[in-house]
């Protein structure tokens, strides 16, 4: 006797939608979080070669912690293709000037390197204050028969 290995319709996938608040969590915890929603591995309907992640969305991306002392020793590198175009970023000056690039570099080094990375990482939005602009995904909606 064979079993049939379940295959998702395209049709039946629904993202979920997840408000993460990243003030005083540290940088490698946050992406992790992120990442397990982004990959989608703990829905029922997973299938690996499918899109389903959920959409997540992040606050407050300037509050969260650094421990030790990568503030002053982490460097991101960039390379243009040419000959002597390596550029190096520390990660204090980044997060001066764009927290939510230091949190969407480390989402983006979690992720699985495939085809599936970039459509996963359009899911994620980021902010760097408390407010965003996708307040209506959260709205929970009153009970019926109940007092307004």
């Amino acid at each position: 006797m064979t079993q049939k290995t379940y295959q998702p319709k395209i049709e039946s996938l629904k993202p979920a939608w997840h408000l993460l608040d990243a003030e005083g969590i540290s940088l490698g915890r946050l992406a992790t979080k992120i990442v397990y929603f982004l990959s989608g591995k703990y829905r029922r309907d997973y299938a690996p070669h499918l899109d389903n992640s959920d959409y997540v969305v992040v606050i407050n991306c300037a509050k969260i912690k650094i421990t030790g002392k990568k503030l002053r020793q982490k460097k991101y590198f960039r390379h243009s293709g040419k000959l002597g175009k390596l550029k190096e970023t520390k990660l204090d000056l980044l997060m001066r000037e764009r927290p939510e690039k230091a949190v969407f570099l480390a989402v983006k080094n979690m992720l699985a390197k495939n085809k599936l990375q970039k459509r996963r990482l359009v899911r994620l939005k980021l902010f760097v204050g408390e407010k965003h602009s996708f307040e209506d995904k959260f709205r929970v909606n009153p009970p019926a028969g109940g007092k307004s």
